[in-house]
């Protein structure tokens, strides 16, 4: 019998067809992804993406820009046959179209707006995190969006060696920091008191976290942390 799977295009071959920067060109995630995912590639799973195109106000564009595309979306619906797929973004990218892709609109600045986001999203199975990269945003969004997944997903985010000057605040613990940290002792540890004390409450919940290098190089910054929940 033929394995219908090996005449299916990687992760990475359909990152260069759509243009996402996860691909071989640049940031090399679709490597790590094709192992993790493929077991859900053909499953009705519910996958979330945080920050949908490269140029928002983290690079200073104003949130009310113009959008023309979706690399990444267009990607995750041909890769993941039969997933409900929902983009989550500041910007507006509600013009696009497909029976199963949903937009929400959401400013990650502010934590009780992506706990309303979260609840209107419901439980998703796979998240990544790939919006402003501002420490304090991919905290919240963590806080707000991993205790309501349900049991086994993963909890994804990106580009942790990097962080928008115009949104990071002074002396925050740094993501790559907090999650490496909790990799290696289990426990979180954060400046901030109130803001440990909530990823102490969440902890319990984890079953196994991971934080890769750049390019997957020992020698290099830490770039994309994997979080399994139990």
């Amino acid at each position: 019998m033929e394995d219908i799977s090996a005449t299916e295009p990687s992760l990475t071959a359909l990152a260069e067809t759509y243009g996402s920067d996860k691909g071989a060109r640049k940031h090399r995630y679709t490597e790590l992804y094709d192992m993790l995912f493929r077991p859900f590639r053909d499953r009705p799973v519910s996958f979330l993406e945080m920050g949908l195109l490269i140029g928002g106000p983290e690079h200073g564009k104003d949130a009310s820009r113009e959008t023309r595309d979706l690399p990444s979306i267009r990607m995750w619906l041909d890769y993941f046959s039969q997933a409900q797929v929902i983009g989550l973004d500041i910007s507006d990218f509600a013009w696009f179209r497909h029976p199963r892709f949903r937009f929400v609109q959401c400013d990650m600045d502010d934590r009780a707006l992506i706990a309303r986001a979260a609840r209107e999203i419901g439980p998703v199975d796979i998240a990544i995190d790939d919006a402003s990269h501002a420490s304090h945003h991919q905290q919240n969004a963590f806080l707000e969006i991993f205790p309501t997944m349900p049991s086994g997903p993963l909890y994804i985010i990106e580009d942790l060696r990097w962080q928008p000057e115009t949104f990071e605040k002074p002396g925050i613990t740094k993501t790559a920091a907090l999650f490496r940290g909790f990799a290696e002792t289990r426990t979180f540890r954060h400046r901030d008191p109130d803001t440990e004390a909530a990823f102490r409450a969440v902890a319990p919940m984890i079953s196994g976290c991971f934080v890769f290098q750049t390019h997957y190089t020992k020698t290099r910054r830490n770039q994309v942390a994997v979080v399994h929940k139990i």
